[in-house]
């Protein structure tokens, strides 16, 4: 076992965690619990030795050698050899908020949430439910390069849930804010009253016809196709392992020449990152440029194995080990109006919102539940319809983008992988895809 590590890094994140949750007008849950833990990690003579521990026991320097120790020789176990690449480290500023969730108390919390409430009820709707998270982190770095940073960040958000009921059939409407510039539940009723309005108007929309047709996806279905389809297909660790449908297209046209995607950790949105969780400074990425295949997002690590692209999208939880992440990610704004893709798109359909879906990046396969839509006749939305989904090959939906709206819209929200939950934004205008694969339930 070697006497010194090759690298060693110690990442301490302490903060409160505060939630609200109510249901039908009852306050279910109201608390706020607090958290401090430390994470060790050492480059021994081969790979890694990690510890999780505590955030007080790394608050000496003499409690950091012997964390170190600790870890070093948990790494003398580990039989592939890593390398790190070396990279730039610098810290974004940190942006000004406006109201500071943390100097308003629970209860007045929770008398908001209740009053946003009730602007989601309604006739035929049979259940609300609104939900506020609130997180305050403080986090410190070192390694043994030298690198040092302390910042504290700040990010709250609620989500509004409506159920429609009505002879039988059952909709719901969900809407969502998230933000890291200040309280953002004063004032938003309107959110409420839109979650109810969309559940009861899905009550009488007819269920989707599927089929292979022209369709238009809007800004946050957009979002999700690039984040979920194109996004994690970019991560470094899913390349490096051979779980990806991008591996091997550096250079290469992988989509349409209108197609523009990027992930921006250092974008003051939801998926804000100052420095990552491994010292790197973060900057805008892009993945794929005008159609053409670009770069990886990358950990130090996964940049030293596979190259092509820059470090500064590792992330973790408090208390685990960063891995490769995505943060903002979006599809560029084209010059194309909305008007114009409607008017060329002439016959199809508008897909709306997500209801979540499943993607296969190794095989580059997905399919996304959208929340509903509209049909597109003589160039017009018409009718709207429920139940419809997209559903395709990566790269084949990729080359079919034939139109890029210029009304780019972002939308936050929390990504999972590998067991850990992080903050992120997506977003893109409206993309006109053609032929592609949309599933419904009317099967008349």
């Amino acid at each position: 076992m070697p006497v010194d590590p090759r690298y060693y890094d110690i990442r301490r994140v302490s903060g409160e965690i505060t939630q609200v949750d109510i249901d039908n007008g009852k306050v279910e849950q109201a608390g706020t619990s607090f958290y401090d833990k430390a994470t060790v990690r050492v480059l021994g003579d081969l790979g890694w030795g990690i510890l999780s521990v505590p955030g007080h026991r790394s608050g000496s320097e003499n409690l950091h050698k012997d964390l170190i120790s600790q870890a070093l020789s948990a790494s003398a176990i580990t039989n592939e050899r890593v390398e790190i690449s070396p990279v730039p480290s610098r810290i974004h500023q940190i942006p000004r908020i406006g109201e500071d969730p943390r100097q308003v108390d629970i209860e007045e919390k929770v008398k908001i949430l209740l009053d946003l409430e009730k602007s989601a009820a309604a006739d035929n709707i049979v259940s609300r439910r609104v939900t506020y998270i609130e997180k305050a982190e403080n986090v410190f770095f070192i390694d043994s390069s030298g690198v040092e940073y302390q910042y504290e960040l700040c990010r709250c958000g609620f989500s509004v849930l409506a159920v429609a009921s009505r002879g039988g059939v059952v909709q719901m409407g969900y809407e969502r804010d998230h933000t890291i510039s200040g309280l953002n539940i004063r004032h938003r009723h309107d959110l409420a009253r839109e979650s109810a309005d969309r559940a009861l108007q899905l009550l009488d929309a007819r269920p989707a016809k599927g089929g292979m047709m022209h369709a238009i996806l809007d800004p946050e279905l957009g979002g999700v196709f690039a984040h979920e389809a194109v996004g994690h297909a970019a991560e470094g660790d899913l390349v490096k392992e051979g779980n990806s449908v991008l591996k091997g297209k550096i250079g290469e046209m992988i989509g349409s020449s209108q197609i523009t995607i990027v992930d921006d950790p250092s974008l003051v949105e939801f998926g804000f990152c100052p420095v990552d969780d491994e010292g790197s400074a973060t900057s805008r990425t892009e993945i794929i440029r005008a159609g053409k295949m670009q770069s990886y997002l990358h950990s130090k690590e996964t940049l030293a194995k596979i190259g092509d692209g820059i470090a500064g999208h590792c992330r973790g939880m408090a208390g685990e080990m960063p891995i490769v992440r995505m943060s903002n990610t979006f599809i560029e704004n084209g010059d194309a109006s909305f008007e114009e893709i409607l008017q060329t798109c002439k016959d199809g359909i508008l897909l709306k919102g997500s209801r979540g879906g499943q993607v296969d990046p190794g095989r580059g396969m997905f399919q996304f539940n959208a929340e509903y839509g509209y049909l597109i006749e003589g160039g017009e939305c018409t009718t709207m319809v429920r139940d419809v989904s997209l559903s395709g090959e990566i790269l084949q939906t990729l080359h079919a983008v034939s139109m890029v709206g210029n009304d780019r819209a972002l939308h936050p929200g929390y990504c999972g992988k590998g067991g850990q939950t992080v903050p992120v934004t997506d977003g893109a205008p409206h993309l006109l895809l053609e032929n592609a694969v949309v599933g419904g339930s009317d099967v008349c």
